[in-house]
């Protein structure tokens, strides 16, 4: 009995702390919403879903840009990237968006480095009020998959709604199967 209570525990904790506590899987009315579509993309991986995502949606698009370029060596910007995480740091953006309070719903795309956002995102997300807001993440990867996306946008905007994210992998979004399945994931949000 004890067993079977201590297993019960054990999926009670999952269920409460796991991501399904992060991003949930429902439709929304989206009629009558005003949709942004914000991105970081570093190869035009990320750029080329977030496009995607702006076209099926009717949404209007924002792309984040930081004051310093990455190298384009893959190597020295995996450096840089894990130097930013480890330090926290919060890059200077090159633009701001002046009316995020028009939008209702607000797409957050980026590639997923060291298993979470590139810390221009985490910039980003920190400089406006998202609250009452729905958050729909989609990631582009290279085999880390979704990593702390979900957690890491909650933590920054705890007062949002997230809803089921998708991932998915880089080299594959110029494909009829990754435009289908950015298709399927939309339909199952609501649009």
């Amino acid at each position: 009995m004890k067993f079977i209570q201590g297993l019960i525990l054990v999926f009670s904790f999952l269920n409460l702390f796991g991501n399904e506590a992060i991003a949930q899987e429902v439709k929304v009315d989206m009629s009558n919403k005003k949709v942004l579509v914000v991105y970081f993309s570093k190869t035009g991986n990320t750029k080329y879903v977030a496009n995607l995502i702006k076209e099926k949606t009717n949404a209007d698009i924002f792309e984040v840009k930081a004051i310093r370029e990455y190298s384009d060596d893959y190597y020295t910007l995996t450096e840089e990237a894990k130097e930013e995480l480890n330090k926290n740091a919060r890059p200077e953006l090159v633009n701001k968006i002046s009316n995020i309070d028009d939008y209702d719903i607000v797409f957050i795309g980026t590639p997923s480095w060291w298993g979470t956002m590139p810390m221009p995102m985490f910039t980003f997300i920190d400089s406006y009020d998202f609250s009452n807001k729905i958050i729909i993440p989609f990631v582009t990867h290279e085999g880390s998959g979704l990593g702390r996306n979900a957690s890491d946008i909650k933590s920054l905007a705890p007062n949002a709604k997230l809803l089921k994210d998708l991932a998915i992998r880089g080299s594959s979004v110029r494909t009829s199967s990754a435009e289908g399945d950015i298709t399927e994931w939309l339909s199952g949000l609501g649009f």
